[in-house]
C-alpha cells in the first residue's frame, strides 16, 4: 500500500537539499535566491540543508554528506517537504545508503525532476511513499512562464486528485542564465495513439529511469495490480540514437504500458516529428495503448507536476490526463 504524504497548506517548512548537483552547478547561492523569494511569495518558510554549500569535482557534495541532508530532513518534523535544488549526474549513488525506514515513517513530499528520478523511484519502492516529479528549488527562478508552472507545482503539492493541462506557450533555452535569450512556441500535445486507460504512474528521466534496469530501486511490474502508466522524458544531451536505445531498454523491461506520455523534447535533441514517429512504430505494443506526446513536463519550460505511485486516467480525444492518489 502507497503512503501519500500529507499536503502542503500555507505557512509550511521546505527544506532544500541536493541529492545530485550543487547549487555551485548554476551559479552559486545568491544567484538563485530569486526562487527563495518566490516560494516565499507562496507562503511558505523556505531553509537550507547542513551541507548545502558542499562543492566538488563533480559538483556536488560527498555521499555521505547527501545522505545526511536527506536523513536530516526526512527526521526533522519542523520540515512538510523537500525539494531539489536542481539535477545532475550522480543521485543514485545515494541508493544503497538511504535509511528507507526512517523515511517511511516520516512520510513527506519530495519533489524534484532529471536526475532525481533515481531518488524518487527508490524512495517508492524502498519505502512505499509517494514521490513527486515536477518542479525544483531552481525551477522557481524562472520568470516567464512561472505562473503555470507555479500553479501546477502548487495544484499537486495541496490536492489528492488533480488535473494536468496544458500550457499555453512553451520555451527550451538557458532560462536560468542572466540576460537567456527566449523563444517561447505555442503548446500542443499531440495523440500517437488513441485511446483510454489508467494505471500506476512510473517514469520520469529516460536516461536516468534506465539506470534502474536491474537494482532493487526500480518499479516492480507484480506490485502494480492495476498496471502501469510511463511517463518518459528527456535531457538535453540526448540525440535520436541515445534516445531510442533507452527507450528500447525501458520497453525491454516495462513492455506492457497500459499508456505512454512522453514529455517534449528540448531543441538540443533535433527530434523531428518524422524521427520520433519512425522510433514509436518500431513498437508494436504502442499501437494499441494511448500515447501521447510533447507534453509539459521535465526538461523544456514551463513544466508541470504530478505523484509517482498515483492513479493516472488518460483520454486522448479530451486530452485529459487526470491524477487519483489512492
Amino acid at each position: 500500500m502507497i503512503i501519500y504524504p500529507a499536503k502542503l497548506k500555507q505557512g509550511d517548512h521546505i527544506r532544500i537539499v541536493s541529492p545530485s548537483s550543487s547549487i555551485e552547478r548554476i551559479g552559486g547561492f545568491d544567484a538563485n535566491l530569486s526562487a527563495k523569494d518566490r516560494l516565499e511569495r507562496l507562503g511558505f518558510r523556505v531553509s537550507f540543508s547542513k551541507n548545502y554549500h558542499a562543492n566538488d569535482l563533480f559538483y556536488s557534495a560527498s555521499i555521505d554528506e547527501r545522505v545526511a541532508d536527506l536523513h536530516d530532513a526526512f527526521a526533522d518534523t519542523s520540515v512538510q517537504a523537500i525539494l531539489a535544488t536542481i539535477g545532475g549526474f550522480n543521485c543514485n549513488e545515494l541508493l544503497p545508503y538511504l535509511d528507507y525506514e526512517l523515511i517511511r515513517k516520516n512520510p513527506k513530499i519530495i519533489c524534484g525532476y532529471s536526475d532525481t528520478t533515481a531518488l524518487l523511484h527508490a524512495i517508492l519502492t524502498q519505502a512505499g511513499v509517494a514521490t513527486y516529479m515536477g518542479a525544483n528549488y531552481s525551477s522557481f527562478k524562472m520568470n516567464e512562464l512561472q505562473d503555470y508552472q507555479s500553479k501546477a507545482w502548487l495544484l499537486a503539492m495541496t490536492n489528492h486528485q488533480y488535473e494536468l493541462v496544458p500550457s499555453e506557450q512553451w520555451s527550451s533555452d538557458a532560462w536560468f542564465l542572466p540576460n537567456a535569450q527566449r523563444t517561447f512556441y505555442p503548446t500542443k500535445w499531440r495523440v500517437y495513439t488513441h485511446g483510454c486507460a489508467s494505471g500506476r504512474i512510473i517514469g520520469g528521466n529516460l536516461a536516468t529511469f534506465a539506470l534502474l534496469n536491474g537494482t532493487p530501486y526500480a518499479p516492480k511490474v507484480a506490485q502494480m495490480d492495476e498496471g502501469y502508466v510511463l511517463f518518459l522524458e528527456v535531457g538535453e544531451g540526448y540525440d535520436r540514437y541515445g534516445i531510442l536505445r533507452q527507450m528500447t531498454a525501458i520497453l525491454q523491461v516495462y513492455p506492457n504500458p497500459n499508456a505512454l506520455l512522453l514529455g517534449r523534447f528540448p531543441k538540443k535533441c533535433q527530434m523531428s516529428d518524422e524521427v520520433l514517429r519512425f522510433i514509436l512504430d518500431k513498437y508494436p505494443q504502442l499501437k494499441t495503448i494511448p500515447v501521447m506526446t510533447d507534453l509539459d513536463f521535465a526538461h523544456t519550460q514551463p513544466l508541470f507536476t504530478l505523484t509517482l505511485g498515483a492513479m493516472a486516467s488518460i483520454n486522448t480525444h479530451r486530452l485529459s490526463i487526470k491524477i487519483h492518489e489512492c
